[in-house]
């Protein structure tokens, strides 16, 4: 036995010895450069690619079956002058006995000056799909079948699956390639240039150390990414499952959108790919950008069907205002240090064509939203939202007037001030203040038009404070919808001040010119408040009510007030007319009919009321109030004028009578007494509307009817006197009607 083995034993080393001195025979009697043109014809034979070798090829065979390239290119056989890939060196070795068991082991793979170009021509048609196939000319054609040949069988075996290729690579090296895509029908141009990859030992169901350093770019917009990627690559085949651990990705990113500003980004993880399951993870998020800082975890299903996402993000409080200035972007102007609070906890959910996020805990400076955001169609933009928040300030974050409206709002106070200052100086002796002629309203475009009507929008919203126009809204909730440019405002309510208001309308955009259409309910709210909002000084106090219907068309706020039409009733209770003294028009009326003159100079006072009220029409920008009635302890007002809200004028004609009331005037020269009960004393209220009553004066023209009506009530007194019961009650009336003409 022993010599048995020593004989076997000598036997396999002679064999190993004369394999190695053919494989050394092989290597140095054998070149293969000498066989250029057959190799060029067997890749085009069987793989069906045009290749160019330009360089020398080295290889050895024994235990390496090692291969060297040197300037080589690939090309398609549709297109062989026009390489689409190209490398200076590829450099590999494989050990020869354990292909036999297929099983590849190979030493370091080293790739140097890859450049790999793909085009998508201007029919769509892609460079790479043609690669290892036969261009159509060059198919031959099928031989003839003779009739009544029979038609040759060809037998069907059935082989065993292939066993998997079991690959083992001690390293793997790629050195200054570069990648890119062009689109000749859009235009577009994507690249990936001097990239760097390395990996450790490359087996199976083991992690794989690696690095990969890139430079990105794209035309269209010009963007310049430097990426950098390590981590552990580990895959499993016959289970399917790949994994990324300890993924990290770092980088910048610079380019026209950016406006010449940096973002510096990283992006942590670990990541899982399960084919058999259909399951794709991305767990231990961590991601920056600037400022921003985030974790979350995203899970991904049914990825042989529509994939389904799911998963949590959590953004740190951070900055906005500064982050997006940051990347070269501009928020609409707002006041200082709003959105530079701001921290976002929620869930995720989404397929590729929508995204939602639900159970959200945001917060904005001083404010918390809680609710969900979804954007349920991509193409089409739907949004939908369902929010609630403690407390929002929405003037915070809108833009503030333009220059065209400070001016206008400028010259607007400086009119209302001059007359106003000349009203209060002569306390209703002054003349009556002229119309106001400048308009009050910007010619800006005021709405989005375009964005309008490609909105897509169902929004209900609900705030425990809502600050909107300097008003604090209590309770408040606006539900609304949007799409293909009918806007619905299904309802805005709120309480506001111990009262109420409630709106509801419409805004059309799908023709030329915007149409709004809003239906508005106060209930007891201060008068005084809104107007104080608004920057003005308010001419009257009370509890207001008001019901309106208004219709407008127009994209500014001048085109929308020239255009108000529709109707309101207004009811104001328990009011006070700021700085306008009715009792003492009335005083000065009396004592004009009385020929005395007022003793002592007159008092700025207001003139405190019951109700106020009436209806009013518009037209065009003109409301017409018919039927204006201010009831005042002892005196009721009657009104009929306009309110030009073009330029916010008033116009009115208004009566004032004494119901009984004939307690002390503040002047001895206008003591009412029974004689002027009954009696409507005549004002004229014009200018701005700011003024109120502050700008209603006696009208002059109309006393000589409230005189002549006296002379001929003392007149009739006197007949009565006279003819006592002597003449006959028909003859009386006529002589009394007689002097009244």
């Amino acid at each position: 036995m022993k010599a048995f083995g020593k004989i076997l034993g000598l036997v396999l080393l002679g064999l190993l010895l004369i394999i190695v001195a053919l494989g050394f025979a092989l290597t140095h009697l054998f070149d293969p450069n000498d066989y250029k043109d057959e190799i060029r014809q067997i890749a085009r034979d069987k793989a069906h690619i045009e290749l160019t070798l330009n360089g020398d090829i080295g290889w050895s065979l024994f235990p390496w079956l090692g291969l060297e390239l040197h300037e080589a290119s690939v090309a398609t056989l549709a297109k062989p002058t026009e390489p689409f890939a190209d490398l200076q060196m590829l450099g590999l070795s494989v050990r020869v006995l354990p292909l036999l068991r297929r099983e590849v082991q190979m030493s370091d793979v080293r790739v140097e000056g890859l450049n790999l170009r793909l085009n998508r021509d201007k029919d769509g048609h892609g460079n790479w799909e043609d690669i290892g196939k036969v261009p159509t000319a060059a198919n031959p054609a099928a031989p003839p079948v003779t009739p009544g040949e029979p038609a040759s069988q060809t037998t069907v075996q059935v082989e065993k699956p292939a066993q998997p290729i079991r690959l083992d690579i001690d390293s793997l090296t790629v050195n200054n390639a570069r990648v890119e895509y062009s689109d000749e029908k859009t235009g577009k141009q994507f690249s990936a240039e001097s990239i760097q990859l390395s990996t450790g030992p490359v087996h199976d169901s083991t992690n794989i150390p690696l690095k990969l350093t890139a430079f990105l770019g794209t035309n269209q917009p010009v963007l310049r990414v430097r990426t950098e990627l390590n981590g552990e690559l580990r895959f499993e085949r016959a289970l399917q499952r790949y994994k990324f651990e300890d993924m990290k990705l770092s980088g910048e990113l610079a380019g026209d959108p950016l406006q010449g500003k940096t973002v510096t980004f990283a992006a942590q993880g670990q990541l899982l790919l399960d084919k058999a399951a259909n399951v794709a993870e991305w767990t231990g998020i961590k991601i920056s950008a600037n400022q921003l800082r985030a974790l979350g975890e995203l899970k991904v299903n049914d990825l042989d069907k529509t994939p389904q996402v799911n998963g949590g993000i959590s953004i740190a409080q951070f900055d906005l205002a500064k982050f997006v200035d940051s990347i070269g972007q501009t928020l609409p102007a707002m006041a200082e240090g709003s959105l530079s609070k701001v921290e976002l906890v929620s869930r995720v959910a989404g397929t590729p064509t929508s995204l939602a996020l639900d159970n959200i805990n945001l917060k904005i400076d001083d404010s918390t939203f809680s609710g969900r955001i979804a954007v349920e169609d991509f193409a089409k933009q739907s949004l939908r939202a369902v929010l609630k928040a403690d407390t929002f300030n929405v003037d915070r974050y809108l833009p503030p007037k333009s220059a065209e409206a400070n001016s206008a709002t400028q010259v607007r106070q400086a009119e209302v001030a001059s007359t106003e200052a000349d009203a209060m100086a002569g306390a209703g002796s002054t003349p009556l203040p002229d119309k106001p002629t400048k308009g009050a309203w910007s010619t800006e475009r005021l709405l989005p038009v375009e964005r309008l009507s490609k909105l897509d929008v169902d929004a209900d919203l609900t705030f425990g404070q809502l600050t909107l126009d300097k008003l604090p809204i209590q309770n408040a909730a606006l539900k609304a919808n949007g799409k293909e440019g009918l806007l619905t405002l299904e309802n805005l309510r709120g309480d506001l001040y111990d009262g109420s208001f409630e709106s509801k309308g419409t805004l059309d955009v799908r023709q030329d010119v915007p149409a709004l259409n809003m239906q508005t309910r106060i209930n007891k709210v201060p008068v005084e408040k809104i107007l104080e909002s608004q920057g003005k000084n308010p001419p009257v106090k009370g509890l207001v009510t008001l019901n309106s219907s208004l219709t407008g068309n127009g994209n500014s706020q001048k085109a929308l007030i020239e255009t108000l039409n529709g109707n309101a009733s207004f009811v104001i209770n328990n009011g006070v007319l700021l700085n306008a003294n009715l009792e003492q028009q009335l005083c000065k009326g009396i004592a004009t009919l009385n020929r005395k003159t007022l003793s002592g100079e007159p008092r700025g006072k207001d003139t405190p009321f019951q109700e106020l009220k009436g209806n009013l029409i518009f037209r065009n920008g003109v409301a017409s109030n018919p039927d204006l009635k201010v009831r005042i302890p002892g005196m009721t007002v009657n009104g009929d004028g306009d309110v030009d809200l073009r330029v916010l004028g008033m116009d009115y004609r208004v009566g004032i009578i004494v119901e009984g009331d004939t307690s002390a005037m503040p002047d001895p020269a206008c003591q009412v007494g029974d004689k002027f009960v009954g009696i409507e004393w005549p004002l004229r209220c014009r200018g701005p509307l700011e003024l109120g009553a502050k700008a209603c004066r006696l009208d002059n023209e109309r006393m000589g009817q409230v005189a002549t009506k006296l002379a001929g009530d003392k007149l009739s007194e006197k007949i009565d006197e006279k003819l006592g019961d002597k003449v006959s009650p028909e003859l009386k009336n006529a002589l009394k009607g007689l002097f009244k003409r």
